[in-house]
């Protein structure tokens, strides 16, 4: 197999001369909305996932369906767009690393909605920005400005403010390991997108295989499928399939642009914007009420996103 045409490193890409300023300020900018874009349909997964949860569906059949409607939606779309899915041989065990990261994240993550609400859960996955900053410049060098340093500072600061804990009760400790664990996984595999050879390919084909590739996480653990649980409503099966488009094909493919143009680290910072996200979609559609603290931490998330965007190039990976 060998590699397609839909899968060359930005800088071979015909005309696109990196060095160039203003190609870079243009990368960047495009990085940064499809940084947004990625967080904000990530942070949709509580949405889909909790009317599946009351009809009794566990985790690993919410993401069996999940991740095969992700396979079936952005496969389609690759073979009506014509882009190969040609990759070369030697690179199939870092796509499936690449996918294992990811089933292990989102697998963590749905569990902990059942310890604790899942707007919490959400919230607390935002420790991921914290740690892929750590690892890229204890391991890679990447030097955080002050902006950096700010954004995040901000970020944790609003997050924590969105944090509810409902009449001051004590978090599900279980919980709270599922959400550190589901952070971990991410924050390695976006680290692992940059500096690793899976940076040369499109975001589609590495999107396509990072599902495909963690697909089978969740049919193992169902026991080679023979404990599937079946989905009997109408608005079950729709739910399953956003899932499978929106947090899923939507948001893994943003994200791998993202950190091609903007780099793990900015991309990590702007995932606050996910519990913003599911802030917003509580008042929007479950009737929460909006108070001056849910808005003063939204104000602190906007302002990090803002001063993240603001940020200077950082040095590259050597």
């Amino acid at each position: 197999m060998s590699l397609s045409e839909n899968s060359v490193p930005v800088s071979e890409l015909p005309g696109a001369d990196v060095q160039d300023p203003e190609f870079a300020s243009a990368g960047r900018f495009r990085g940064i909305l499809l940084g947004i874009l990625a967080a904000v349909t990530y942070g949709m997964n509580p949405l889909f996932t909790l009317p599946v949860y009351r009809d009794g569906i566990q985790p690993d059949s919410v993401l069996f369906y999940r991740y095969g409607f992700g396979i079936l939606v952005l496969g389609l779309w690759m073979l009506i767009r014509r882009i190969s899915f040609a990759v070369p041989l030697r690179d199939l065990p870092l796509l499936l690393f690449g996918g294992i990261l990811a089933a292990c994240s989102s697998l963590f993550l749905f569990l902990s909605y059942q310890k604790m609400d899942a707007g919490i859960a959400s919230t607390l996955l935002f420790t991921y920005p914290i740690l892929t900053a750590v690892f890229m410049a204890l391991f890679f060098h990447e030097k955080a400005g002050w902006k950096t340093i700010g954004s995040i500072l901000l970020a944790v600061g609003g997050v924590g403010i969105l944090c509810r804990t409902g009449d001051g009760a004590v978090l599900n400790m279980t919980g709270v390991l599922f959400v550190f664990l589901s952070s971990l996984f991410y924050a390695v595999y976006l680290v692992s997108v940059k500096v690793t050879r899976m940076k040369l390919f499109s975001p589609e084909i590495l999107t396509f295989y990072s599902i495909l590739f963690g697909f089978p996480v969740f049919f193992v653990r169902l026991d080679f499928g023979m404990e599937l649980q079946l989905i009997s409503e109408p608005l079950g099966w729709l739910c399953v399939f956003s899932l499978g488009l929106i947090p899923t094909v939507i948001s893994l493919a943003a994200t791998a642009a993202a950190i091609r143009l903007a780099g793990p680290t900015t991309t990590a910072i702007l995932g606050a914007l996910e519990p913003a996200t599911a802030v917003f979609l509580g008042i929007l559609v479950f009737g929460e009420p909006l108070t001056i603290r849910l808005i003063f931490g939204l104000l602190l998330i906007g302002f990090a996103a803002v001063l993240c965007a603001l940020g200077g190039k950082r040095r590259p990976v050597q």
